[in-house]
């Protein structure tokens, strides 16, 4: 016959530290398992260091469009370059970012100034920190990773508390380890923005990752944004090109 008898608080208190450390080790394990995947996206979205061509276009409620054109050299996970090439009006200027350190030049102007992350050097809803995206791996930290064999999920927490998203929940293509969407949330919770990845492509040399990324967000009713790569070329540069004095002469290294 069973009894009720209550067990010693010693052995509950080891069950505890069991399930406790038990815990621990899963999650450890599923967010190493979620960070190498994280990288192996950075990857697949372009090479260590490359050259672009891309296409960003602002939409208002109107209908109104508003277009750049921007030439854009990459180097590791923390160093990034764009030059204007159009409309003319914005020819010349070039943006640097150096880890969470961003610059923008604009030609006559003097020294390059400083910006944030939260602003934008073309308006819109796509921000700096977008558009001078450096390596996801290198700005946030896997804390949750969920399979179901067709898409991941990832939830992505920041490392530091100066990038713009606070946290991001990432959507995975199985298949090919790129992002189909990406939610980016406030250290509140609130939903700041949703970029969708589309229109998978292939760019030569193993690189197979979506031409077109578009933006929504709750905070701008009506406001849309769409980004095309029309090229990703991996490419040897220089350290030399990613500093304060060599942003007058990005424009030049486009071959």
């Amino acid at each position: 016959m069973l009894t009720n008898k209550k067990l010693p608080i010693r052995i509950i208190f080891v069950m505890l530290i069991l399930t406790l450390n038990i815990s621990f080790l899963f999650s450890q394990e599923v967010n190493e398992a979620g960070n190498k995947l994280l990288k192996e996206i950075d990857r697949n979205l372009s090479p260590e260091a490359f050259e672009s061509l891309r296409k960003i276009i602002n939409i208002e409620p109107n209908g109104t469009e508003k277009e750049f054109v921007m030439f854009t050299l990459k180097k590791g996970n923390n160093k990034m370059v764009t030059t204007f090439l159009a409309p003319k009006s914005e020819i010349g200027r070039s943006t640097l970012r150096l880890d969470e350190n961003m610059w923008l030049y604009i030609p006559n102007v003097g020294k390059p100034m400083r910006i944030t992350s939260l602003q934008s050097v073309i308006g819109g809803i796509f921000n700096n920190s977008d558009i001078m995206q450096l390596d996801y791996s290198a700005e946030y930290e896997v804390t949750e990773m969920i399979d179901d064999n067709k898409e991941n999920l990832l939830t992505l927490q920041a490392k530091t508390a100066t990038v713009a998203y606070d946290k991001i929940k990432m959507w995975i293509d199985s298949k090919h380890k790129i992002p189909t969407k990406i939610e980016c949330y406030t250290a509140s919770g609130m939903l700041i923005k949703t970029l969708h990845y589309k229109d998978i492509k292939d760019f030569g040399n193993g690189i197979m990752r979506p031409a077109v990324l578009e933006t929504d967000s709750p905070l701008h009713k009506g406001y849309k944004a769409i980004m095309i790569y029309a090229n990703i070329t991996a490419r040897k540069i220089d350290d030399e090109v990613f500093t304060l004095n060599y942003m007058d002469k990005i424009k030049d290294l486009r071959k």
